[in-house]
Parts: C-alpha cells; sequence; structure tokens
C-alpha cells in the first residue's frame, strides 16, 4: 500500500488549460478547448460527471472564459451529447456540473448510489432532473454537499467515509480524499489523469478543438464496472 501511495503521490504533472490556450485564438474554439479538457473523463466514459468552475476574470491569454461560456456555452456543448446544469453562479464565478445524463442517471438508479442520496436527505427527489435540483438548491445554501462525490463518480466507501457516515480510517489525500484500502481508489485516479492526459495530446496536435467534443468519446481506458 505505501508503494502506492507513492507512486500517487509521485506522478507527472497534471496537464492544465493554460498550456493549450494560446492555440486557440477563436472565442468559440477557446472555450471548447477548455471544456474539453475539463471534462476530458466524462467524454472518454469513464466519469459520470465532472465539476467545471470558471472565474468572472481575464485569464492571462486576455480571455474570460465566464463571458465566453455565457456567449457561446450551448453552441459549443450541443453537439457533444453533454448535459450541462449551472449549479451556482455568483456573479465573480459560475459552477457547472457536466455529465452524460445515460450514464449519470444509470448510476444515480444503482441501489448503492441511491441508498446514499437518501441517507443525505434526497429521499422525494425522483429522476435525474429532479436530483439535479436538489443538488443545485445546496450548492447555493450554506455549506458544501460532501454527496457530490456520488455524481462524480468517486468509490463509495470514500464517499460515505467523508461524510462521517462510517468509520473507515483515511488514508492518503488524491484527488479526492481517499479511505480504507486505497488500491480501487488510486486506479480510478489513474485512469483520469490518463484520460486527461490524453485529451491534452488531442488539443495539441487537433485542427479544432470543437471536434474534441463532438466527434465522439475518446476510448475508455479500462471498463469500471
Amino acid at each position: 500500500m505505501g508503494q502506492i501511495v507513492s507512486e500517487m503521490r509521485h506522478s507527472v504533472r497534471r496537464p492544465v488549460w493554460h498550456d493549450l490556450a494560446e492555440r486557440f485564438a477563436e472565442p468559440r474554439e477557446c472555450l471548447a478547448s477548455f471544456l474539453a479538457l475539463e471534462a476530458a473523463e466524462v467524454l472518454a466514459g469513464e466519469k459520470p460527471a465532472n465539476l467545471i468552475g470558471i472565474a468572472n476574470r481575464s485569464r492571462a491569454c486576455g480571455r474570460n472564459l465566464y463571458i465566453l461560456w455565457k456567449q457561446w456555452g450551448a453552441m459549443v456543448l450541443g453537439k457533444s451529447g453533454l448535459g450541462v446544469r449551472e449549479l451556482s453562479d455568483r456573479g465573480d464565478s459560475l459552477l457547472l456540473l457536466i455529465y452524460r445524463p445515460e450514464t449519470l442517471e444509470a448510476l444515480l438508479r444503482r441501489p448503492s448510489a441511491s441508498a446514499v442520496l437518501a441517507r443525505a436527505g434526497y429521499g422525494t427527489a425522483s429522476g435525474l432532473d429532479e436530483v439535479l435540483t436538489e443538488l443545485s438548491a445546496r450548492i447555493a445554501g450554506h455549506g458544501f454537499p460532501h454527496e457530490i462525490g456520488v455524481f462524480l463518480g468517486y468509490p463509495l466507501k470514500d464517499v460515505l467515509a467523508f461524510m462521517g457516515l462510517v468509520r473507515i480510517p483515511f488514508v492518503c489525500q488524491g484527488p479526492w480524499k481517499i479511505f480504507g484500502d486505497p488500491r480501487e481508489s488510486l486506479r480510478l485516479a489513474e485512469v483520469f489523469r490518463c484520460c486527461r492526459a490524453r485529451m491534452a495530446e488531442r488539443l495539441n496536435s487537433c485542427a479544432s478543438a470543437l471536434d474534441c467534443l463532438t466527434d465522439g468519446t475518446l476510448h475508455p481506458v479500462a471498463d469500471l464496472e
């Protein structure tokens, strides 16, 4: 277990959008490149949803992704097959949930996932839209809903332990807090990292970032079922 944790801590640098931004000067291409990288695991079919935060400020390249989202977001995602929910818009920042509707709906129908949400107080919400409406309301309120990990496809043991609903020892910090036996959690984290790295490679060589959102998913790295 110690070796696994050590390998995780010494993994290669996570690709960031700033490294690619200069390739895409046209506004829609700029936004598409950002969304493709930030939703890489969802596009690859390895994750049901991703949270994407967008600050209302100019980036180093001079562009403001918050404004670009308001202007072009619906158009850019229109042919991607992805769903999007604005979980919050505080004016100075925006929080998006980008997801595959069929994948997220299937996940939330699983008895294990629905049981976690029921314990978190989602008992009266039925159907994907109602569940996401409840999630949005909680994010707009005080605090942050820790059950968000269910929507993001994190291992349920990690979600339950983070919520304090089960007693499992904290083991290490990955992209999320990992509890108990870390092997499956770290495997998933590596799958997600590979998705993002492969998308960065595509964006570094493609003619159009929009193609990365609309030409179908990447081949899955592994079967997570």
